[in-house]
């Protein structure tokens, strides 16, 4: 096992991302050390935005990688191997859940989990990564304006253990991480496809031009998003130049 085989605990921190940078920084820290938190004082999301999570009732950690095999060009790849190392842990607990395109997890039309992955470029190779992830799984009241929060046990019902719960998805997501060093790439890319949040279904989205009726197609080479507008044209969008509309 490498995600998973170190696991570092406190109760509550920053934000689990910030300290595996100082970890990073001042020890010489084993690939797949997963840094785990009850509550982060300014958990964080994508672009700055934050992270809301009831002390004790949900899943807070960072991933610490080393995967200097992936071209940079290419590391959108990790991104695709956490994803869906993410829902491959719902699904023991679920029927279904959707990667909405680049990395938040939806049910229905619901956010379960969230991914912020940071990757260090030294030169032409990664030289390490953090993936911090969201994921919610007994909190059942949500305060922030978040539009659309939603957990497990709001799904089905059901009380969990965290730290089981903890170990199901280090093994899920180390599953998949050994799929991405190994080159898998082309049988990652068509699962993360496959598990696109409104493939192929018509739905409105925004873009710099206003709105539009479209239907995603697929992602590019690069991991941008392609959305086939009514007219046939297939624009491609990179991250934060399209907004779904709910």
């Amino acid at each position: 096992m490498i995600i998973g085989s170190n696991i570092l605990f406190s109760e509550n921190l920053p934000s689990t991302n910030l300290h595996a940078v100082q970890l990073i920084k001042n020890n010489d820290i084993p690939e797949g050390t997963i840094i785990y938190t009850n509550y982060q004082l300014a958990g964080r999301g994508q672009m700055g935005n934050k992270w809301e999570s009831e002390d004790g009732k949900n899943l807070l950690i960072s991933i610490v990688l080393f995967p200097s095999m992936i071209n940079p060009s290419d590391q959108f790849a990790i991104s695709m191997a956490i994803s869906l190392g993410i829902c491959d842990f719902l699904k023991r607990h679920i029927p279904v859940c959707r990667i909405k395109w680049p990395n938040d997890i939806y049910v229905n039309n619901d956010k379960i989990a969230g991914l912020l992955i940071e990757n260090s470029i030294m030169g032409d190779h990664i030289e390490n990564t953090i993936a911090g992830i969201g994921l919610n799984i007994n909190q059942v009241r949500f305060l922030s304006s978040a539009p659309n929060p939603v957990s497990l046990r709001m799904i089905t019902g059901k009380e969990y253990d965290l730290n089981t719960c903890l170990y199901q998805l280090a093994d899920d997501l180390d599953k998949r991480y050994k799929q991405l060093i190994s080159g898998k790439l082309i049988q990652l890319k068509e699962d993360y496809i496959s598990n696109l949040y409104r493939l192929g279904e018509w739905c409105n989205y925004r873009d710099k031009d206003g709105f539009i009726l479209g239907r995603i197609k697929s992602t590019s080479e690069y991991g941008n998003l392609m959305i086939e507008t009514e007219s046939g044209i297939i624009n491609e969008y990179s991250f934060k130049e399209v907004d779904f509309i709910l």
